[in-house]
């Protein structure tokens, strides 16, 4: 017996990408509803074999559905969550919106899954930033053996990060550079990210962090350890798909370079390639479409006591995304729901 499952955002980059993942992992689905704003009506999505046309999120009745993932932004889930819960439909949900609520547990399951059992309380799951997802995932076992005081991390992340439109920008500039006669002006993004980087991802605090840099710290608090320090500087890469992190950690106790790699090598969700020589490394595009988080060139960082230094990338469309929301889903039903 499987479970009745709701995509809602089917024709969004990553509602779509939750749909080839329940179909990849073969997630026990009875049956399936596909929703989408009024304006994509109708639009058809792939279900593994399966063309579904999707149907209009308002007014949609969410009884006897066991699970929704949401992809559809803060916004449009601050409006449908609610209905969605209250009609004892699970919500697991990708936007921001619920991250920071005490009573909304936020999950990457290979790091936090016991927190799964919090969902009662409002009947909704957080699904983290993408780029905290995969970072919490290389530090989680890590910080097990010797327990992490401080981390420092710098972000390359692609511009599917911020949706179609950021795709399609980036597309569009990098043709016009080769066509003197059209002119591309930044929409989407700050400045030109077409062979450019942008050292702003989301709007300025009053602190000087911008908001995705203060979700890396407020994130991996809740999920991993709130004595953990973080700060982050996050920046926009052209890049379509698939984010990076340079990673500098700062231990309790000394953890050898050596052993810290063989820890990674069994860790859950991460995929050690680390080759002292030239290509030895892991790059985003070799990342595309797989399910890992990837780490490379891990290293002593001699300049403090109990320091390593790594590199981290994954498929922000998939771990960052909609995997861990898949992933979720999977948990919730194992321990939870248990109909599968």
């Amino acid at each position: 017996m499987g479970y009745k499952v709701v995509v809602a955002g089917a024709t969004g980059n990553v509602g779509r990408e939750m749909l080839n993942i329940l179909a990849e992992r073969q997630f026990p689905v009875d049956e399936i509803a596909v929703l989408a704003s009024r304006r994509s009506l109708g639009t058809e999505v792939s279900f593994g074999d399966k063309t579904l046309k999707t149907k209009d999120i308002e007014g949609f009745d969410f009884t006897g559905w066991d699970m929704a993932l949401f992809a559809i932004g803060s916004d449009a889930t601050k409006q449908y969550a609610p209905i969605a819960a209250k009609a004892g439909c699970v919500v697991i949900d990708n936007s921001s919106l619920y991250r920071y609520d005490p009573d909304v547990p936020l999950i990457v399951p290979e790091v936090n899954a016991d927190a799964i059992t919090g969902y009662g309380k409002k009947n909704i799951i957080a699904n983290p930033n993408c780029s905290t997802a995969q970072m919490v995932v290389a530090l989680k076992p890590l910080h097990d053996r010797a327990r992490i005081k401080r981390v420092v991390v710098s972000t390359y992340q692609s511009v599917s990060g911020a949706g179609k439109e950021g795709m399609d920008e980036l597309w569009e500039q990098t043709k016009a550079i080769y066509n003197p006669t059209k002119d591309v002006p930044p929409s989407k993004f700050q400045k030109q990210i077409a062979f450019n980087v942008i050292p702003q991802i989301d709007v300025f605090m009053d602190s000087g962090d911008t908001k995705e840099e203060w979700k890396m710290v407020a994130e991996t608090k809740k999920i991993m350890d709130a004595k953990v320090k973080v700060t982050a500087t996050c920046v926009r890469v052209p890049v379509f798909v698939g984010h990076s992190e340079s990673i500098n950690i700062e231990f309790e106790d000394f953890l050898d370079e050596d052993e810290a790699r063989d820890i990674l090598r069994e860790a859950p969700g991460v995929l050690v390639i680390d080759k002292r020589e030239p290509g030895g490394y892991v790059t985003p595009i070799d990342c595309v479409g797989d399910f890992a988080t990837f780490v490379s060139r891990i290293r002593q960082d001699t300049t403090i006591e109990n320091g390593l230094n790594l590199w981290c990338v994954s498929d922000n469309l998939r771990k960052g995304a909609a995997l861990n929301a898949v992933q979720i889903a999977e948990l919730l039903g194992s321990r939870v729901l248990k109909k599968g």
